[in-house]
């Protein structure tokens, strides 16, 4: 039996929310504090390449079109390229600060799969207009990645980035299949849940 959509939404709205948490604790407490157990400097990296990890059995069997498979796949690999690339700086394996460009690519990258996912317009259900929300919210976002990259102990770079899963974990949380927006739902959309 295959779980309604909304719940796997919700398994990931988890992931996104602890991965948010231990990125504005590291902003709250100064990277080098946040670094003085060796542990917690792979935890983001870590989370991030695990949910990616995870993005590919959705990508197979909670697909409904050639667009949704897409789209996963899209996330899973970024999700994973970001966490490889923070990783191994993280380890020294790589050491151009560059490197951190990846994670803003793959923030432009997973806006463009919201858009490409969600093929309906913006007031279609919930989870239409949700979908339209992240795509904004991550190549908007993209910039606080950009700016670690030029400014690597910029904090309010920092608990922007952190911010970002907060919110789209809220956004995830938020997510229904059928449910009406603003008191709008289209007569397509089927019978609203709840």
């Amino acid at each position: 039996m295959q779980p309604p959509a909304e719940h796997v939404h919700w398994l990931f709205a988890t992931g996104f929310l602890i991965l948010g948490l231990c990125l504005l604790a590291e902003a709250v407490v100064g990277t080098e504090v946040w670094r003085r157990r060796a542990w917690r400097a792979y935890l983001w990296p870590g989370l991030a390449f695990t949910l990616g990890l995870f993005m590919w059995p959705v990508m197979v069997f909670f697909t409904s079109s050639t667009l949704h498979m897409l789209a996963h796949g899209a996330w899973a690999e970024v999700l994973m390229l970001a966490g490889a690339v923070e990783l191994a700086l993280v380890r020294g394996k790589l050491q151009s600060r560059w490197w951190s460009l990846a994670t803003s690519a793959a923030f432009v990258i997973s806006g463009a799969a919201f858009f490409v996912h969600e093929q309906n317009a913006w007031l279609y259900q919930r989870s239409a207009f949700l979908h339209h929300a992240l795509g904004w919210t991550m190549l908007g976002a993209a910039v606080f990645p950009l700016a670690r990259s030029f400014r690597p102990r910029s904090q309010a770079a920092l608990a922007g980035f952190a911010l970002t899963f907060v919110l789209v974990a809220v956004f995830l949380y938020s997510d229904r299949d059928t449910a009406s927006i603003f008191g709008h739902i289209s007569p397509q959309a089927g019978a609203p849940h709840r």
